[in-house]
């Protein structure tokens, strides 16, 4: 038998409100628009595995990314706060990041033109998402700057580092790290459809 006393301190850490996205961190629509991608994996992991793909396929691949993908995330979340698609197919960001995922595990050097064309795609249908997301918040234009510059750092960080490497062994963890992110995004697929 539980003690009493043990219920009501139990009692006490039961919230009063839940929220699984977090939206507002209450430093100002910009750093909640830049803590966004930062907190929610669903976010990062495609981010990180576009930067990944990128770095693997050499400085200017890297550099193209670097530039597009948050650029067509700013238009994605624009159309996004307008249109607001909240019906919007739930399992294409999880597919998103499984494609990005095994692209890196395969470690085969893209076409410029493929690889630009896959951080466009990426940035805009999940630009749209973060958009509808953002229309229910009073973040406006300057949180989705910041959600902008969280992409920008981190794909420049991600895709710098993979470009710089030398070592043969180097080039086989990220390969890994991609395998892992595709793993992920199949967890994420089977939770979003079940």
């Amino acid at each position: 038998m539980v003690p009493p006393a043990l219920i009501l301190v139990g009692a006490c850490f039961i919230p009063a409100q839940a929220e699984a996205h977090l939206m507002s961190t209450g430093f100002g629509p910009f750093y909640d628009g830049l803590a966004h991608p930062l907190l929610t994996p669903e976010d990062l992991l495609p981010v990180l595995a576009m930067a990944l793909l990128a770095g693997l396929g050499g400085p200017r691949s890297g550099r193209f990314a670097l530039f597009v993908l948050p650029a067509a995330w700013l238009v994605g979340m624009s159309a996004g706060s307008a249109v607001a698609p909240q019906g919007a197919a739930i399992w294409l960001i999880p597919a998103l990041t499984i494609v990005l995922g095994a692209s890196v595990a395969a470690d085969r050097k893209l076409p410029l033109p493929l690889v630009a064309g896959g951080a466009v795609v990426l940035g805009l249908v999940h630009g749209s998402l973060n958009g509808a997301g953002l229309a229910g918040t009073n973040t406006g234009i300057t949180g989705a700057l910041g959600v902008a510059c969280t992409v920008f750092v981190v794909a420049a960080l991600v895709a710098g580092a993979v470009v710089s490497l030398r070592k043969p062994w180097a080039r086989i963890v990220v390969r890994v790290a991609g395998s892992w992110i595709a793993a992920i995004g199949l967890l994420m697929l089977g939770w979003s459809v079940r």
